[in-house]
């Protein structure tokens, strides 16, 4: 894999947002060592949010 782009640091949400919205996230990160992830304890909400 070529040599990932050092992670930006952002102020707000919103900058959050805006950068992914135009960027690819296998740019930043190595997705190949990823690691799957359970959420046993999540329960199903009746509320918006």
């Amino acid at each position: 894999m070529s040599k990932l782009k050092k992670m930006p640091e952002f102020k707000t949400e919103e900058e959050e947002r805006e950068f992914w919205e135009t960027h690819d996230s296998s740019d930043y990160l190595d997705w190949s060592q990823a690691k799957p992830v359970s959420f046993s304890k999540l329960k199903p909400s009746t509320t918006t949010i």
